[in-house]
């Protein structure tokens, strides 16, 4: 006997109210429709339905079996979406929002073979080091450094942003290299302006965790605009290891503090909360979460 199949006739039988009625709501023949009867009624070992000339009616062993039988068809049904959806191919636009820098020197690069394995897949990315309402401003996912504040949203836990501290040839020939972090109060920090790293940097080493205050002879809420500076030879400059890393192997910008670390702020990928990720979404998220664990 299937199981499931029968269950499914029985609750068109309670519906319709009749085995002619279940039959045309089924697509199969009256007799089948008692077949299926019979066969569940002798697995459960309990009578469903009384049976009269006119109208089939439930038992009480029947009516709660029927709420059980419809909770278990939902389940299914459920469980039967969820498969067609994961088998559909990802397409349509995706919107994303990152942080600038992350966004520029890290998310991007890596676009290219998202969209490769996703060919019918349009990316929307928008950088911004603001913190954007995903649902109100229309985007599927975004990518978020920091604290996480309470959130109805759901996050995916990434690896951690590294930072580097670094300075020009030219600065550290001019005024030497600090060799602790309180040294960095008589050098020229350079200050990632409206962001914790403005006016004070965390670092830990040999002597544990360590707030640096620093005091800006400039300031700039662009990680792209204090390299320039940094190149230029105006100062010393805390920044993620992607905006950074090409220079410093190429000796256009020197690491300083190499037994200090700087903190690394956490980061998540935060998207609605949906029992039914589209195939688009949950692609990204899973390519996202593979490239950047």
């Amino acid at each position: 006997m299937d199981r499931l199949a029968a269950m499914e006739v029985f609750a068109e039988v309670a519906e319709t109210g009749s085995f002619v009625g279940a039959a045309d709501a089924a697509g199969i023949s009256p007799a089948m429709v008692g077949k299926h009867m019979r066969q569940l009624e002798e697995h459960l070992g309990v009578k469903l339905i009384n049976r009269t000339t006119r109208r089939q009616s439930l038992t009480d062993a029947g009516k709660d079996f029927l709420e059980r039988t419809r909770i278990v068809l939902a389940e299914v049904e459920a469980a039967e979406a969820l498969a067609a959806e994961s088998r559909a191919r990802p397409r349509g636009e995706l919107r994303i929002n990152a942080p600038f820098t992350f966004g520029t020197h890290a998310l991007s690069p890596l676009l290219p073979d998202y969209m490769a394995e996703n060919p019918e897949v349009t990316v929307r990315l928008t950088l911004s080091d603001r913190i954007v309402d995903l649902v109100d401003e229309g985007y599927d996912c975004v990518f978020r450094v920091g604290a996480l504040a309470d959130s109805t949203l759901v996050a995916r836990k990434l690896r951690p942003l590294r930072f580097t501290v670094c300075a020009s040839p030219a600065y550290l020939k001019a005024r030497g290299a600090p060799e602790r972090p309180d040294d960095l109060i008589e050098h020229d920090c350079l200050g990632f302006a409206d962001s914790p790293l403005a006016n004070a940097w965390r670092l830990s080493g040999p002597d544990g965790d360590v707030v640096v205050p620093i005091r800006p002879r400039f300031s700039v809420n662009s990680g792209q605009a204090l390299r320039q500076a940094a190149l230029s030879g105006l100062g010393i400059i805390l920044q993620a290891e992607e905006l950074t890393r090409q220079d410093l192997v190429d000796g256009r910008l020197v690491r300083v503090l190499k037994d200090w670390e700087p903190e690394r702020p956490p980061m998540h990928l935060l998207f609605a909360p949906d029992r039914r990720l589209t195939p688009k979404l949950r692609s990204f998220i899973e390519f996202a979460a593979a490239r950047f664990s």
